[in-house]
């Protein structure tokens, strides 16, 4: 089923929304840390994993997605925050490290939670998985409605928690889906030297489950296959596998040189940035004009620079805070 103009428009200005962000928090970062980078200096300490060029994976599974769905993502996880529904101004103020932060400022990027859309996310690879099949089997055995998506990375796909998670999931039949986001390097090992199969999809075969690849980074296809795989685990048919090709236009964290990559890749990534594609083709086919991307444009940057905005005039957590919300 082809998604409609609204939906459309809701993908364009979501995936907007996301590269906008990252390229705010890009900036943010890197203050207070030069000359000499300190990654505990500046108003957002610790690593930074942007999303840059991934964002066509979140917006066409999480158009699919209800708030009472759930979602685990990865250490690199805020398109699909963004496109799941997370408070943009409580996500932001937690990436500062601040008091109105989604965890009191506790979590930081890698670690951001909403109850209120189901949303979690870790720092440790294939972490999620588990999660994920556990929230599928609560919705399965209250008999709620509500499907689990757990978004990994490719070499997440050799860790032991991914084949015991998704072996679980089969068995029981269970609403959940797994989108292994390929962009073909793990920090800076490459997919081919690290992994025994050219597509993690057709792992999928040792589970009994259906394995798809989706190619070229495009939301259309994905959203397609993504529909497909959402509606199968709402009717009560178990789990999907799906592998979609997308590309990572920045480094693996904040502060990486990519010396790894070949010659010439960067380059041709920014060539088929999936944002100005989409809004070439969504003009093409006479969609939207050129006023009407221009406005969603616009309340992208709205919502990005008011979150920016609430972050940094909130405040610091109290140091007795500390010692709260922790285990005994």
């Amino acid at each position: 089923m082809a998604p409609s103009k609204e939906t459309l428009g809701w993908m364009y200005r979501t995936m907007v929304t996301s590269r906008r962000y990252e390229n705010a928090i890009e900036k943010i970062y890197l203050e207070g840390k030069t000359p000499v980078f300190n990654m505990a200096r500046g108003p957002i300490p610790g690593e930074m994993h942007l999303s840059n060029g991934q964002e066509p994976v979140a917006v066409g599974v999480c158009a699919h997605l209800k708030p009472e769905d759930i979602v685990t993502a990865t250490h690199r996880p805020h398109h699909q925050a963004i496109a799941k529904g997370v408070d943009l101004d409580r996500m932001t103020a937690e990436i500062f490290g601040k008091a109105t932060g989604l965890s009191g400022g506790r979590g930081g990027h890698m670690h951001l939670f909403d109850a209120d859309v189901n949303f979690a996310c870790s720092g440790i690879i294939a972490q999620g998985m588990g999660p994920a099949v556990g929230g599928a089997l609560s919705r399965k055995m209250q008999g709620k409605p509500g499907v689990a998506v757990a978004f990994i990375g490719e070499s997440a796909a050799n860790q032991g928690a991914f084949h015991e998670a998704m072996n679980l999931a089969a068995v029981w039949k269970l609403p959940m889906i797994c989108v292994i986001e390929d962009n073909a390097w793990g920090i800076s090992v490459a997919k081919r030297t690290s992994t025994s199969v050219e597509h993690n999809h057709v792992r999928a075969a040792s589970y009994g489950i259906p394995g798809h690849y989706v190619s070229g980074n495009d939301p259309w296809k994905i959203y397609e296959v993504a529909g497909e795989a959402i509606a199968r685990a709402r009717a009560g048919e178990g789990p999907t596998l799906i592998e979609a090709e997308t590309y990572r236009l920045a480094g693996h964290f904040m502060g990486d040189t990519e010396g790894y990559r070949p010659k010439g890749e960067k380059q041709a990534l920014f060539e088929r940035d999936p944002i100005p594609a989409m809004r070439k083709r969504l003009e093409a086919e006479g969609t939207f004009t050129a006023a009407e991307l221009d406005g969603l444009e616009a309340e992208a940057a709205a919502a990005v620079d008011a979150a920016i905005r609430f972050a940094r005039e909130s405040a610091d957590p109290k140091p007795e805070d500390a010692l709260t919300a922790v285990f005994a």
